[in-house]
């Protein structure tokens, strides 16, 4: 018997979708719903990027479940849905829609599933999506162990670290904001 290919999904049918999901290879990709301690984490990010786009009059910060679009990546990437993000425009002209472009920080805060060889490998691979669509700044926030791992497109591949005590920062993609990362995981 022959295999029916199945039709490739656009960003109408990742419009329709019910749930969080991502456009990924003309697939539609399903994300978890997470779990009360990441998604806490994630709420105290976007609240305090919203705190500071109010405050500097520039920007908009996103949670969990906002929907980036991209023109197709290598990796056959077309969106993006982080847990926390801060986008400094240009905003589309419908605001139903998905953002057109990468944020400028996008913030993958790691759920229960989110640790292991496979889970690094895949997620070394969106980071380096989201530096290639344009994003400045990517946080990898590790729920377990308590740290923050900002990774910047000058430098993809170094991450710095930051631990209880410290305060974190996204430069240059928001200018001047900071958490303290005490406070990400009271």
């Amino acid at each position: 018997m022959a295999e029916l290919e199945q039709a490739r999904a656009t960003l109408v049918d990742l419009y329709r979708y019910d749930g969080k999901a991502e456009l990924i290879g003309g697939r539609i990709v399903p994300l978890m719903a997470t779990g009360r301690k990441p998604h806490r984490i994630g709420r105290r990010i976007t609240r305090s990027l919203e705190d500071y786009a109010e405050r500097a009059g520039v920007g908009e910060a996103y949670g969990d479940n906002m929907g980036f679009t991209v023109p197709m990546l290598p990796s056959g990437r077309e969106s993006f849905s982080p847990d926390a993000a801060y986008y400094d425009g240009p905003f589309p002209d419908d605001d139903m829609r998905f953002i057109e472009g990468a944020p400028s920080l996008a913030v993958e805060v790691r759920s229960e599933n989110d640790y292991g060889q496979s889970a690094e490998l895949e997620m070394a691979e969106k980071r380096a999506d989201y530096f290639l669509a344009g994003t400045r700044v990517v946080w990898d926030v590790d729920s377990v162990n308590e740290l923050v791992f900002v990774y910047r497109y000058t430098d993809p591949a170094q991450a710095i670290t930051y631990r209880h005590g410290e305060t974190a920062n996204a430069e240059p993609a928001v200018p001047g904001w900071t958490i303290a990362v005490d406070d990400l995981f009271a």
